[in-house]
């Protein structure tokens, strides 16, 4: 069995109880923040997400992309540069977070020790994210997935125990709720630096040759600047997206309480059960990003074209499935959070941006292994303007509201799958039917 195949069974086994930890988590966290709680809740999670991805500065992809490009006698003198890029880097984030959360008004309807949280979560992301990047590029999968169980199995014990022994008020309920982000993420940097620091052992007793670090430094900032850019991009899109969602439907005439509850039901239910397979095209993303960057710095483009065609058939073998599954059975599994129509209606409705961004999560690794990160900017530039357009003028429409959100979303997402497909069958030399052109035989 190839190492590419085992890490992927590997990661979508424990992604698989890990997104099933997810699902009971927020089933609880539905049950105890109810409609308004959970709202908010998830409207303050983009901006949190958008700190961390500031502070990991996407070294997890940009790491294991040069680390599965390099032999192993490079390693240890590659992560000692990587450390010293990622303490300096830490080091001034920080500073500027103390500075500068504290005047940022998206916290001021929430406790004011969640911008502290969020402080506390820079220096675990960054250093865990050189642990996360090198076990990737290496290929140790198992670490990876036994993590990210860790940090869901531990968030949702915690849970349950708090909201089980003490009666709080909301304000006090999403407090915990985030204060077990930052728990569960120390109990991960904990296992992960010491897995690290065992492996490193391990490279210091092996040959190892010198590289310099302005190399070092050149090769992880033309992966890592461009794709936290993207991320950046995509977690501001994610942060704006409850409060245009919210301006278009009070601009249509709906309460601005009602607007924030409908909301939560499209984050919180339908996008919570959607997403749910989506465990699978992560654990392709991560097991693609450093076996198709090891490709094309061989120049195997024949496996990148037999790679590239066997994970869109495994994409519809598991999406499609999926999908009927939610949309005829939307009520009983909406069921499971709140008793709300609206909540079945949603789910039922997105279901082509759910199936479409099954496709667009491992593309997103074939791109970013193909150097074309440039490409994926603007890929998800475009796509997002024009389904942000599409969803502020259908939503404030008073006949369409909520559906004409959706119809917005389901827009970004096609547009987005189809943009990024075209690309990288251009670039590894296939037509957009799967099939070798017939000039690539002359």
């Amino acid at each position: 069995m190839s190492t590419f195949l085992k890490g992927t069974i590997v990661l979508i086994l424990v992604a698989f109880i890990g997104e099933c930890i997810e699902f009971l988590l927020n089933m609880v966290l539905a049950k105890e923040l109810g409609e308004v709680g959970m709202g908010l809740y998830m409207t303050i999670l983009p901006s949190i997400f958008l700190v961390v991805i500031l502070a990991s500065l996407e070294l997890p992809i940009s790491v294991s992309k040069l680390i599965a490009e390099h032999e192993q006698k490079y390693h240890r003198h590659m992560l000692q540069h990587i450390m010293k890029i990622t303490i300096i880097m830490t080091t001034i984030f920080l500073l500027l977070s103390v500075l500068i959360l504290p005047y940022v008004s998206v916290f001021d309807d929430y406790h004011p020790y969640v911008r502290w949280l969020v402080v506390a979560l820079i220096p675990l992301i960054s250093f865990t994210s050189i642990a996360r990047g090198y076990f990737m590029g290496v290929q140790k999968m198992g670490k990876i997935a036994f993590s990210n169980f860790l940090r869901k199995a531990i968030q949702l014990i915690l849970l349950v125990f708090i909201f089980q022994m003490f009666d709080l008020n909301l304000d006090y309920a999403i407090l915990i709720a985030l204060s077990t982000l930052v728990i569960s993420d120390i109990f991960v940097f904990g296992y992960l630096i010491y897995e690290y620091i065992v492996r490193v052992r391990f490279l210091n007793r092996q040959p190892k040759e010198k590289v310099s670090k302005r190399t070092v430094s050149k090769q992880l900032m033309s992966v890592s600047i461009p794709t936290t850019g993207l991320r950046i991009f995509h977690s501001v899109t994610h942060a704006i997206q409850p409060f245009l969602i919210k301006a278009a439907l009070i601009r249509a005439g709906m309460p601005a309480a009602v607007a924030t509850e409908h909301y939560g039901l499209l984050a919180g239910v339908a996008l919570t059960i959607g997403f749910f397979p989506a465990f699978i095209a992560h654990s392709l993303l991560i097991v693609l990003i450093p076996t198709v960057s090891e490709a094309y710095a061989k120049g195997d483009l024949t496996k990148l074209q037999h790679l590239l065609q066997k994970v869109l058939r495994f994409t519809m073998l598991y999406g499609v499935p999926a999908i009927a599954v939610f949309y005829f059975f939307a009520e009983p599994l909406t069921h499971l959070f709140f008793e709300s129509t609206a909540a079945t209606i949603y789910l039922q409705m997105l279901w082509p941006y759910f199936l479409f961004h099954f496709f667009v999560i491992p593309m997103q690794a074939y791109l970013i292994g193909l150097g074309l990160l440039k490409d994926a900017f603007f890929h998800t530039v475009w796509s997002h303007v024009i389904a942000f357009l599409v969803m502020f003028i259908l939503g404030s429409l008073q006949q369409l509201r909520m559906e004409g959100i959706i119809i917005g979303m389901n827009m970004g997402a096609v547009l987005l799958t189809l943009m990024h497909y075209v690309t990288i069958c251009k670039k590894i030399g296939l037509t957009v039917f799967l099939k070798i052109p017939i000039k690539t035989y002359n």
